[in-house]
Formats: structure tokens, sequence, C-alpha cells
């Protein structure tokens, strides 16, 4: 590990000097890699140069210990004793962050979020996700941007995409895809009796427009007229925007704005984010199959997590993992059930089994 450490400790050597480079400021994208390589490698670097501090008293304390008298011997012994104690934490640290990093992280992150199985309770719960997103976003400082929305008719949500920007927004919210189950007595049940329904959540890294090109003859673009919930026209124009790319068949909507030029241009970003999660897949050897774990069909037997109302307890079956504070989780406190699930990621690093 330390041989791997001395090259990550030279390459951070030679990024400071290039971000010393006064001509790097006119090559825009170069000095975007390199400054986010740089930022990537401090932690890591601050941790080896702590592990050699340590490391040095250390060896100065057992050279003391060769000549002490004894009345000095206890003293040396119990510092050596805490030195070698945070080594080893030290060394652990440095496994941790020698992983192999996400290479989203950093990233915003585009979030769609829709009603799936249970009808209008299905949408009610989705506009439940968004708010918890948000919420969620609001305590670490995020950005939250919504690019496209469509209310259904008691005011729950058939689905909203939104842009979320932040240094840890990609590394906190990426575990967030998936078919959604809750369990509660909806609104529009008379007779008290609990129902299933689910929501889905697809989570995806925003593209910047140099990573994914796209020919606009692989296009197909079409405009129609906007519509709100139940149906009705929100503007008299056609400014509503469909874009299906060919090649992939990936489709995307947006009707928010009452601009046709600027609902392309959102159409667009997520187009571009779709697009290069194919790719990332694809080079995993993967092609689509995250997007199609993520989502699915919407299926409550396909969930990933569930939200018992009645028991006040949110489940992720993905790792086995309960809590009893579904209210604190939906009101935007998710840090709990995010930690866990990337604590069992690491885990499973280490046991090269991710």
């Amino acid at each position: 590990m330390f041989d791997r450490l001395k090259s990550v400790e030279d390459e951070f050597v030679s990024l400071e000097a290039s971000l010393s480079d006064p001509e790097l400021a006119s090559d825009q994208p170069r000095m975007r890699e390199i400054t986010r390589r740089y930022k990537d490698l401090t932690p890591v670097v601050d941790c080896v140069r702590r592990y050699h501090a340590r490391s040095a008293d250390a060896q100065a304390a057992r050279e003391l210990l060769a000549v002490a008298t004894a009345d000095e011997r206890q003293a040396l012994d119990l510092e050596l004793s805490e030195t070698e104690a945070e080594l080893s934490a030290l060394e652990e640290e440095l496994r941790l962050l020698m992983l192999p990093k996400d290479p989203n992280d950093g990233r915003a992150v585009i979030i769609e979020i829709r009603g799936a199985e249970g009808g209008e309770e299905a949408n009610l719960f989705a506009r439940d996700l968004y708010d918890m997103y948000r919420s969620y976003a609001s305590a670490k400082g995020w950005t939250v941007e919504v690019l496209d929305h469509d209310d259904s008719d008691l005011g729950g949500i058939n689905q909203v995409t939104m842009l979320v920007n932040g240094d840890t927004a990609w590394s906190r919210l990426k575990f967030e895809g998936g078919t959604h189950r809750v369990q509660r007595v909806p609104v529009t049940e008379s007779q008290g009796r609990i129902h299933t329904s689910s929501a889905t959540v697809l989570v995806l890294p925003e593209a910047e427009e140099v990573e994914v090109e796209i020919d606009d003859k692989d296009l197909d673009v079409d405009v129609y007229r906007s519509s709100g919930a139940g149906g009705q026209s929100v503007n008299t124009t056609d400014s509503a925007v469909r874009i299906t790319h060919k090649p992939t068949g990936v489709v995307v909507t947006m009707q928010d704005e009452r601009s046709q030029i600027q609902n392309r241009a959102r159409a667009m970003v997520v187009l571009r984010s779709r697009l290069l999660k194919l790719a990332q897949d694809e080079q995993q050897e993967a092609a689509s199959v995250e997007r199609r774990s993520q989502v699915g069909g919407g299926g409550r037997g396909e969930k990933i997590r569930t939200y018992n109302f009645k028991e006040n307890r949110l489940t992720d079956h993905r790792i086995g993992f309960t809590i009893y504070r579904l209210q604190d989780v939906l009101a935007g406190d998710l840090d709990e059930v995010v930690d866990a699930l990337t604590t069992d990621q690491r885990a499973r690093q280490l046991a090269g089994q991710d």
C-alpha cells in the first residue's frame, strides 16, 4: 500500500505545480480536471503526512527508550503505546481512502421520481419522496432546481425531475435509485385498510457537454402543448418538448417552461446524463443494467426499501437495515440510512466483492 501511496504523493506534488502555472487558466477543461483530481488526492496526502509524522514520533520514542532510566521508561512506554495506536488507526483510514473512487463523485445529480403501482396513492407517495429529498438537500446545503414536474389530480406527483448540486450530492444520493414501497392507510381509503403502493426513483450523474457528443441527426424532436393535472392545458403555445435519441431509444420530455427553447435545453441536460450513465454501464460490461436495477418495472416486489407508517419503520432490503424513525427520515434526516449503505459498500470493497 505504501508503494502506491508514494506515487500518490508524487502525483499530488505534480498537480500542485500545475495549478500554479498561469497558462492553465487558458485551458478550462484541463483546469477542471486537474482541480478535481487535486481535490480527490488532498485527504489521502494529508493522512499520509500525518502517518509519516507519527511514525517519526514512534521511532524517536523507541530510541529514547533504549537509553532511558527506570523513571523515564514508564512515560515513554505510554507515549509509544498511544502513538502506535494512532498509527494503526491512520493505516485503517488510508485503506479506506485508497479504495477505488466512484468516478461520479463531485458531480451534480439528476433525480427522477414517478408514482408507480397503487394509483393516486403512489403519486402521493412520490410527492413524499420529493419533499424528503428536498429537505435532505437543504440540510446539506445543496441547491435544487426542478427541471420538470407533473402534478396529479389529488396533489401528488405523476413525475418530477430535479437537479441537485453539491460536492457530496452524488456520494450521498447514489443509493436512492430503485423502487420504494410504502405501506399505510391512504387518504382515499374510507375503511382504514393499509394499502401497499410504490414509487420509482432514478438517480443519474449530470453529464457535461464535452463528455457526451450528441449528433443532431440522431434526435427526433417533437413539440406539443403543455398540460397540467387532469390534462388541462397550461399554456396556449406548443412549448413542451419530447426528444428521442434514436440510437439508444432514450426519450426525455420537458414542459415546465413556457419557452420551447428552455424546455429543449433542459431536456438535453437530462438526455446527456442518461447517455453518460449508459456509457458508464457499457464500460463495466453491464449496459443499461443499472437503470433496470434501479427502476425495474416499478412493481411492489422489486422494492429496495419499505416505508411502513403504522410501525414508524423504514427497512432497506439491500442490506437488511431497519430503523424506527420513519417520520424523521421523511422530514429529510436520511444520514443514518445513507451511512449504513456507505459502510456496507466499503466493507464489500475491502473484501474484494465490489
